[in-house]
């Protein structure tokens, strides 16, 4: 009989942990349009989800499980600062506390917290959600990139459902050789040498990969950062026929959906005000969307065409240095909280 040691059993859970998502981190899970006045069920990092609107229109989240007979809460109805199963009727306030359970007078589950909830910030369109390593833990603060949150930038929301792992999105964006190949033919970004050296440079919260001499000339650098969401920079230059701001750039996140599947949202920045703000919104709606969406669509067709361990028969060379070294923090960073986790069972 074989038997495991708990190194093995970490190490388990490490793999685990990176191939359905970092914990304690913060992730977009839904566009804000999408959640309106019926629960929305999703599922992100593995974890069935239940996200829902009260009356002031603030979201709330929780496993999408009803404590009686664990039929979905997303097929439920919305009731305000609760959500009622449709199942039974079973009511679940946004902290996971069962308030009312309608068939039953002195039920023993009423007023007893039984659902993990979890932590909701809406911003910029996007409905993120907190995963802790330890269920309902206070949040570290979110810190979006400033072109999210400054009024000096305009942006607009694309997201899409691609039939990969998160990782593959991540290696995408990490590799700005890819655009002068697979995207030569694009608008923005025919231009540019198909032959680099690379350069890679620390950033106080993460790093910077780049085409050594080659600024705004097409997708030439790429910014890993870290500061309790991961997400990736980029600028795509312009031509001046398509509107005031300088280069187009793009603030990238990969949320897991599980082992497969992922949801990649990019919001596509420029900085610009007043007049200029409004002349680059009609250009980019009525001139350039679906010339993004075109670029999109390669990314997509080749990542979901990889085979599912790909990574296992790959030769990396200079130009892989940036998607390496950001291979390397998440799988650190996967270790670190499965030991964790294993700490806090083993004390539990």
């Amino acid at each position: 009989m074989i038997q495991h040691s708990p190194s093995d059993a970490v190490e388990a859970d490490a793999q685990h942990i990176l191939a359905t998502g970092l914990r304690d981190l913060w992730h977009p899970v839904v566009p804000s349009w999408q959640v309106r006045n019926a629960p929305v069920g999703v599922t992100r990092l593995g974890e069935n989800i239940v996200l829902w609107r009260d009356a002031q229109g603030k979201v709330h989240a929780l496993e999408d499980r009803c404590p009686h007979r664990g039929a979905r809460l997303s097929l439920g109805w919305n009731l305000g600062e609760r959500v009622a199963c449709w199942y039974h009727g079973i009511e679940v306030d946004g902290c996971g506390v069962v308030v009312s359970v309608p068939a039953s007078s002195n039920c023993p589950m009423e007023g007893k917290k039984q659902l993990r909830s979890y932590p909701v910030q809406e911003v910029a369109g996007a409905v993120f959600v907190w995963f802790g390593v330890v269920p309902d833990t206070e949040p570290a603060p979110l810190q979006l990139p400033e072109e999210l949150v400054s009024e000096e930038y305009s942006s607009f929301l694309c997201m899409s459902n691609w039939k990969t792992s998160y990782r593959y999105a991540i290696d995408n964006v990490m590799d700005p050789m890819h655009g002068a190949y697979l995207h030569a033919t694009s608008h923005s970004m025919a231009e540019g040498d198909k032959r680099a050296e690379m350069v890679l440079n620390k950033t106080p919260t993460g790093l910077v990969f780049e085409k050594k001499g080659q600024r705004d000339v097409n997708f030439d650098w790429v910014e890993f950062g870290d500061t309790n969401c991961l997400w990736l920079r980029l600028a795509i230059p312009y031509r001046k026929k398509y509107g005031p701001g300088g280069s187009f750039g793009i603030i990238g996140f990969a949320t897991p959906v599980d082992e497969h599947n992922c949801q990649v949202y990019f919001w596509r920045t420029r900085k610009v005000q007043g007049w200029q703000r409004e002349v680059w919104r009609f250009l980019y709606r009525n001139r350039l969307e679906g010339l993004h969406w075109a670029v999109l669509e390669q990314d997509r067709q080749v990542l979901e065409a990889l085979p599912e361990h790909a990574r296992d028969r790959e030769f990396l060379y200079e130009h892989d240095l940036g998607l390496a070294r950001v291979r390397r923090i998440l799988e650190q960073r996967a270790r670190a909280q499965a030991k964790r986790r294993a700490e806090l069972n083993a004390a539990s």
